[in-house]
């Protein structure tokens, strides 16, 4: 079943699968080393659970028998990561919590949301605060607009829409998603991108790999553009890993303004 209303969710989970990697360093964040049994083989924060945990596959190609062999009292999702189909068939053996977080308030609601589901509001509730505190501190980029594209995979070229949570990171320094009319993750070509012009070009680390040999390639295309490598995790993992961010923000900010 899913879970609708957890403030009146009483029961303790002492069995506990994440199919979500930021959600699995945030269960670590909260020191639910015991209560978490199973993870995926994306979640490699922290690296202790990684060697340790029982792994039930990808986030979209889940081991359903390892997991009814682990008979889980919970199990957490997210929208976006795993798929319906495999879900809804989750939902019907165990209590399933999804997910979808789409921005900055989003992630800071389903911190609340874990730590009511694990016993751990307390710790949620600092650990929000901790987060505002810390992204209270950045100064968005005050020089002349900068336009960017944040490429997350290539063969086809993907970047991000506005309803993504790396377009609201991309908005909490002051860059300007090229893609903001469009949703989700949308194709496009060079061509299509060098008719908007970016200022900017982020070649995200992850999903795609991308190197310092795909920076060179993108000069080729964009000789009037800066580009540069982006740290994935900073941009897309929600949870516990945002009290990192704007430290990491803030280096980028100044490599992107020539500090």
């Amino acid at each position: 079943m899913f879970l609708p209303n957890l403030t009146f969710y009483k029961t303790v989970h002492k069995k506990i699968i994440s199919l979500v990697p930021s959600i699995t360093e945030l269960l670590h964040f909260f020191k639910l080393h015991e209560e978490t049994i199973g993870i995926t083989k994306f979640c490699i924060h922290p690296h202790e659970w990684y060697i340790t945990k029982t792994i039930i596959g990808g986030t979209k190609n889940i081991n359903i028998e390892k997991i009814l062999a682990l008979n889980p009292d919970l199990i957490i999702c997210a929208k976006e990561e795993n798929t319906k189909a495999q879900v809804e068939l989750l939902a019907k053996s165990f209590p399933v919590y999804v997910c979808d977080v789409k921005s900055y308030d989003d992630s800071l609601c389903m911190i609340n949301d874990i730590g009511i589901l694990t016993n751990k509001q307390m710790e949620a509730s600092q650990l929000i605060k901790s987060i505002e505190n810390t992204f209270s501190e950045i100064e968005i980029i005050a020089t002349n607009k900068i336009t960017a594209s944040y490429i997350i995979w290539k063969e086809p070229y993907m970047t991000v829409g506005y309803d993504t949570f790396i377009h609201d990171m991309m908005s909490k320094i002051g860059i300007e998603n090229i893609y903001k009319k469009k949703i989700r993750y949308p194709i496009f070509n060079i061509e299509e991108l060098q008719t908007l012009n970016p200022s900017l070009i982020l070649l995200s680390s992850e999903p795609y790999p991308f190197s310092e040999t795909h920076i060179e390639e993108m000069k080729k295309y964009f000789p009037n553009a800066k580009v540069m490598l982006a740290d994935g995790e900073m941009f897309s993992w929600y949870g516990s890993r945002m009290l990192l961010m704007p430290a990491y923000f803030v280096q980028l900010k100044n490599a992107i303004i020539g500090y």
